[in-house]
C-alpha cells in the first residue's frame, strides 16, 4: 500500500466508492477572489487526503484532481500541458455535449463514508469559491461488471505498462511533464431497453461474452465493429491503451441508471480518437450501437498534475 501522500495521484482501479465532483468557478467578489481561495484549496489536497485517510489505514483514499483549459491559467499561472483544451461537442451519428467544468476531483475509497468527508471537508474549504455543476456517486457493481452485466476495464494496462499510458513524457511535453490528460462523460442508460435485447445481440455490441468475459473475435474494415474494437485505439499497429476507472450509478427508485466514464491518458488526441471512433463510426456512420442504449449527459477534458505541481498552487 502506498502512503496517503502517494495516494492522492494514484490511478486506482477497484475501490468500492467513487464520487465525481465536477466545480466551477464563481466570480469574484468583494469579501474574496474566487481563483486565489481555489488554487489554495487545491494546493492543500494532499493535506486534507491525509486528514480524512488517518481516519481509516484499512480503507484507501485516494484522490485525483483536474483542471480544466478555461481555468488552467488563472488557477496555476503556469504554461499550459501542450494538448490541454476544452472538450468540443461531437455531432455526428451520435452526440456528445461539451459542458462546464474548471475543477474535476475524482474520490475513490473502500468505505462511502471516506469519500464523503472528503466532499464534506473540501466544499467547506473553497468557501463559495466555486459551485457544484455535477456530482455523482458512483458504486462497484459486482465483479466490476456495467449496469449492463458486462465486466468494464478489462483492456486497462497493468504493472509496469500503466505509467507509460497515462503519465505524460516530459521530453514531448514539458508543461505537462508527470502529469496526465483525463476524459470524463456521464451517460445514462436506457437499461429497460437494453434488457429486452437478446444476450447473443448484447455480446455483438460489447464484443465479449456476458457470463465469462471472453473477447469475440474482430470484425472487418468494413463491418459494424463491437464497443471493445471501436474503443480501442491502434495506429500503425501500435495499441495506445489509457486507464478506465468507470462507475455505474442510480437509483432504480428514480429510474435513474447510468455510467460514469473516466479515463486517464498520456495524450489528448488518444481519447479524442476513441471517441470518433465511438460517435462518428469506423467507417463513419458505423458509430457504437452502444450508443442506442446510452446517451452521454456531459463532455469535458482535464489535466492532472503532478503532486509536485498541484502542491505548490496557491502558495503552499
Amino acid at each position: 500500500m502506498v502512503s496517503a501522500g502517494d495516494l492522492i495521484q494514484t490511478v486506482q482501479a477497484g475501490t468500492a466508492y467513487a464520487t465525481f465532483l465536477t466545480l466551477v468557478l464563481v466570480n469574484s467578489t468583494a469579501l474574496f477572489n474566487a481563483s486565489s481561495t481555489a488554487a489554495s484549496v487545491l494546493g492543500a489536497t494532499n493535506d486534507l487526503t491525509r486528514n480524512v485517510a488517518v481516519r481509516s489505514w484499512s480503507h484507501d483514499l485516494a484522490v485525483t484532481v483536474g483542471i480544466g483549459a478555461s481555468a488552467w491559467d488563472q488557477l496555476t499561472g503556469l504554461p499550459r500541458p501542450a494538448e490541454l483544451r476544452t472538450f468540443e461537442a461531437i455531432d455526428a451519428a451520435q452526440y456528445a455535449p461539451s459542458t462546464p467544468g474548471d475543477i474535476f476531483y475524482h474520490i475513490r475509497s473502500g468505505r462511502a463514508d471516506l469519500a464523503f468527508e472528503f466532499e464534506r471537508q473540501l466544499l467547506d474549504q473553497f468557501n463559495g469559491s466555486v459551485k457544484v455543476q455535477d456530482k455523482v456517486s458512483g458504486f462497484r457493481y459486482f465483479d466490476a461488471r456495467t449496469l449492463q452485466g458486462f465486466v468494464d476495464g478489462t483492456a486497462n494496462p497493468v504493472g509496469g505498462d500503466i505509467d507509460p499510458a497515462t503519465r505524460v513524457n516530459g521530453t514531448l511535453d514539458p508543461n505537462g511533464a508527470g502529469g496526465s490528460y483525463l476524459l470524463t462523460q456521464k451517460y445514462s442508460v436506457d437499461l429497460a431497453k437494453w434488457n429486452r435485447l437478446p444476450t447473443e445481440q448484447q455480446e455483438k455490441v460489447f464484443g465479449r461474452s456476458k457470463p465469462d468475459n471472453i473477447e469475440l473475435p474482430d470484425q472487418p474494415d468494413d463491418a459494424q465493429k463491437p464497443h471493445k474494437q471501436l474503443t480501442t485505439v491502434i495506429v500503425n499497429g501500435t495499441q495506445h491503451d489509457i486507464v478506465r476507472d468507470n462507475m455505474p450509478f442510480g437509483s432504480p427508485a428514480e429510474d435513474e441508471f447510468g455510467c460514469f466514464f473516466i479515463g486517464y491518458s498520456a495524450a489528448v488526441w488518444v481519447l479524442q480518437q476513441m471517441l470518433d471512433n465511438m460517435f462518428i463510426g469506423v467507417p463513419p456512420g458505423k458509430y457504437d450501437r452502444l450508443l442506442d442504449f446510452t446517451k452521454a449527459e456531459t463532455g469535458n477534458y482535464w489535466f492532472v498534475p503532478s503532486l509536485a505541481v498541484l502542491n505548490g498552487l496557491g502558495g503552499n
